[in-house]
């Protein structure tokens, strides 16, 4: 039989050793410190050794093996399979965790034998780990060429979800995208939108903080400073990034980091004494007992952070402590993790070096009590990243029971094979691991999505100061990705504890929130939270906080003096309701009831000279012109409606040219019977006969009939909301349409009123018995200067104003009328009615020739 051998040289590795049928692989961070021996190129280098035992990492390395042994005691799991484990140590190093990855990837012989039976150590079949997100990257980008399982129990880094580019790589601690959701939503909920953030130098840290950036831009935050903690802990950078924060007007830090970066961070804002802050933890030093000290305590009580979710595993501390250091051979080259974690809890040396005892050290037995020591390494009762250990573990464990259960001739893979023990590819292995699907003990789901990523879960931590100086870091929330929609998170705000003097969470913003009735304008240079509020203008309003504009509101509607709503525009027009209307229109009707007394006085004395003089019907006509002109301007007020529009200007034209088309008849027949007084002059009396008087009057008030009826069928007067004077209010009116055909109206009566007022001038001095001229020329004289007067009266006056001015023009020009006309002959009627004769009347004129 040919055979060839292909030696190579070991690693000296820190480790745990158990045989079986199928070897799974471990990477944990039982020591956190590498010491490189010095090469001087003459000699082959000694190995690298590691210090600084960490009994939490040593924990999770036993909760494997733990979970492995449970396996195996299992007889519905993997039956008839005996699992085994290969445990490394990666010392907090990458270049230590790359050559644990590729020692288990390829074997622990010192040498290979390729022949037909590939005798040999079997490879592990999948490795659980590496907690750190640098090492699974780099141990992923290798064994996912293999495609060689890997599940990692504390590697968040977002970027590891690229399957292009990790195909093998999967978790059971939620990616650092959701830790960043979770920690936004607690932003979101306490309304912290403004916040510093520090984040370690490292893959874990860059990626989170990219993330948190996008994430808290999306929510609407702002990060105040964003501040990387320096790998060689100078001093300087230290103080400077310690400078940032406290002249940071954000009082909540949030920092993506463990404990080994971030501690140094700490001791800085102590010598700085720097309080007032409100810590946010990243899963990596959420519950990091480090930092429970009654030195930290005043600067980090009260800090909230993300933390993994919880689990029991029920006979896991009893294993733990069980434990003996002679449980594994001392010769068997990689059991030598198990001795080193007993000679540092104890202090002692199983095999004491030359001179040790000499010294006054003390020599182990081996038969030492764990349960006689304090320490981390028993205490069961947070159980987060053991937790993801274990999960991991029967994750492995389930895709391997699920491979062999393969029915052949019905197996997943080409030509419907099944995977076999003997022949097992590692990207197998993957094809089941992406659809392993079971529940804890525990009752928690396990399952990987697309991307290898486990399901979202965390618990809300807070470090609880109390009063003995000691601290409890408790549950005060859940956020579960996987709930419904805007039920993802679950605080009790009730219980949290707050490390400032009001006991209550403080406020981290910016710029306080803009209230409704303002808008939000950017400050230039600045982040989106930096803003000024500036107040909507009229007519604007914004009815939510932070609007980024205001809106323009209807066009019947207003701002309100907040500037929050929308209010219906107030309304103004002459109302019944308001003093002026009622004034005009009791005014207006007094006037009416006046000319109905008038015209009764007459009706009861129409046999009167003095009303029978200078014709008594267009005395009559006269006073009901009058009392129309009285009752139209009741039209002007109320609510203008389209037919009130139409009617109060054409009654208004119509009555008052029928008013003075009378007193124009009444002055000509006054004429007309003073020429025929004259001798020679009865001829020009008979064009003055009551028929023709009447048909005068009847023409010239059809000539302002049609003048009103063009202008109504050509362009009618409206209703209109006219809010030119007045942004805040609608002013109802009448717009005139045609300012010629309103015009024409006014300019008609004027010029009739003008004709009465220039013949009744000339006729003022005529005898005693036809005085009337007077009078009329009297009342003239009022009503032109009422109307003239009324003209820019009218222009220059907005909304009801102007419908005032206009009845208060027809009122005014009305009563003088009236007065001047009937006041006289009212007076002989009721006062005098001696002087109410024929033989008065006449006397006087025989006295004067």
């Amino acid at each position: 039989m040919f055979f060839t051998g292909c030696p190579f040289r070991q690693f000296s590795l820190n480790g745990m050793y158990q045989k079986g049928d199928v070897i799974l692989g471990g990477l944990f961070e039982v020591h956190y410190f590498t010491v490189f021996p010095e090469l001087s190129f003459t000699s082959e280098p000694q190995q690298l050794y590691c210090e600084g035992f960490t009994s939490r990492g040593f924990q999770q390395a036993k909760t494997m093996a733990f979970a492995v042994d449970e396996i195996n005691r299992n007889p519905d799991l993997l039956p008839n399979i005996k699992l085994g484990y290969q445990l490394y140590d990666n010392c907090l190093k990458l270049g230590v965790s790359l050559r644990a990855a590729m020692s288990l990837a390829s074997g622990t012989e010192e040498e290979f034998l390729l022949d037909e039976t590939c005798s040999g150590s079997p490879p592990v079949l999948g490795i659980v780990g590496d907690p750190g997100s640098t090492h699974s990257i780099a141990i992923s980008s290798v064994l996912g060429l293999f495609r060689v399982p890997m599940v990692s129990h504390y590697s968040t880094c977002s970027c590891l979800s690229n399957r292009g580019k990790y195909p093998s790589f999967f978790r059971t601690i939620p990616s650092d995208a959701f830790q960043v959701r979770a920690m936004i939503r607690i932003l979101h909920r306490l309304g912290w939108t403004w916040v510093g953030l520090v984040f370690s130098d490292d893959d874990y840290g860059f990626h989170a903080a990219r993330s948190f950036h996008l994430s808290l831009a999306e929510s609407g935050g702002c990060v105040a400073y964003s501040q990387v903690l320096p790998k060689d802990n100078r001093p300087t950078e230290l103080q400077r990034i310690v400078g940032e924060i406290k002249s940071s007007t954000a009082r909540v830090v949030v920092v993506f980091s463990n404990e080994a970066y971030l501690l140094p961070l700490v001791d800085e804002v102590v010598v700085q004494n720097l309080k007032g802050l409100q810590w946010i933890a990243s899963e990596a030093w959420s519950t990091s007992s480090v930092f429970h000290t009654p030195r930290l305590m005043p600067y980090l009580g009260g800090t909230l952070g993300i933390a993994i979710r919880r689990g029991e595993i029920p006979g896991l501390k009893d294993y733990l402590l069980s434990i003996r250091p002679d449980d594994q051979p001392a010769n068997n080259p990689g059991n030598n993790m198990v001795r080193q974690f007993w000679e540092a809890v104890f202090g002692c040396r199983l095999e004491p070096p030359a001179g040790w005892v000499e010294a006054g050290g003390d020599v182990c037995t081996g038969q030492e009590d764990l349960r006689d020591v304090e320490t981390d390494y028993g205490d069961v009762s947070e159980l987060r990243p053991e937790y993801n250990v274990y999960k991991a573990v029967y994750a492995l464990a389930h895709a391997l029971h699920d491979l062999l259960r393969c029915v052949p001739g019905r197996g997943p893979f080409s030509g419907h094979h099944c995977a076999s023990l003997q022949r097992l590819e590692p990207w197998q292995l993957v094809h089941y691991l992406e659809r392993v699907n079971f529940t804890t003990g525990f009752g928690d789901r396990v399952s990987f999505d697309d991307n290898g990523d486990a399901l979202a879960i965390y618990d809300i931590m807070n470090w609880v100061w109390l009063q003995d100086g000691s601290v409890q870091v408790e549950t005060v929330g859940v956020i579960d990705e996987s709930a419904p929609a805007g039920q993802e998170l679950t605080l009790d705000e009730d219980r949290i504890f707050w490390n400032f003097e009001s006991k209550k969470p403080p406020r981290s913003v910016c710029s306080e929130s803009c209230p409704p009735g303002t808008r939000v304008a950017r400050k230039k240079g600045e982040p989106v939270c930096c803003f000024n509020c500036i107040s909507c203008a009229e007519g604007e309003v914004s009815n939510t906080t932070d609007s980024a504009e205001c809106l323009r509101c209807p066009e019947d509607f207003w701002s309100s003096p907040e500037r929050d709503l929308c209010v219906p525009k107030g309304v103004e027009f002459l109302s019944y309701q308001e003093s002026l209307g009622i004034s005009l229109m009791t005014a207006s009707l007094l006037g009416a009831l006046i000319c109905a007394v008038v015209l009764g006085i007459f009706t009861r004395y129409r046999n009167t000279p003095v009303v029978k003089a200078n014709n008594s019907e267009l005395s009559f006509l006269l006073l009901l012109s009058l009392k129309l002109c009285f009752l139209c301007s009741l039209l002007f007020i109320g609510r203008p409606r389209l037919w009130t529009c139409q009617l109060r200007h054409a009654a208004f034209g119509i009555s008052f040219v029928l008013c003075v088309s009378c007193i124009l008849v009444k002055t000509m027949v006054v004429l007309a019977v003073f020429r025929t007084s004259k001798p020679g002059a009865n001829a020009s009396l008979k064009w003055f006969g009551a028929g023709q008087q009447r048909g005068t009057v009847l023409v010239l008030t059809s000539f302002q009939a049609a003048i009103c009826t063009a202008w109504l069928v050509s362009a009618s007067p409206t209703p209109h909301k006219n809010t030119r004077y007045h942004n805040d209010k609608i002013i109802y009116e009448c717009v005139v349409g045609s300012v010629a055909g309103f015009g024409a109206l006014l300019g008609y009566i004027g010029l009739l009123a003008f004709l009465s007022f220039l013949l009744a001038f000339l006729a003022r001095n005529l005898p005693d018995n036809f005085n009337e001229a007077k009078f009329i020329t009297f009342s003239m004289l009022i009503f032109c200067a009422v109307w003239i007067s009324f003209v820019p009266a009218y222009v220059s006056s907005p909304g009801m104003y102007a419908d005032a001015v206009e009845i208060f023009a027809i009122l005014a020009s009305s009563f003088g009328l009236l007065v001047a006309l009937f006041g006289p002959k009212c007076y002989i009627i009721l006062l005098r009615p001696e002087r109410n004769t024929k033989k008065a009347l006449m006397g006087r004129a025989t006295t004067k020739t």
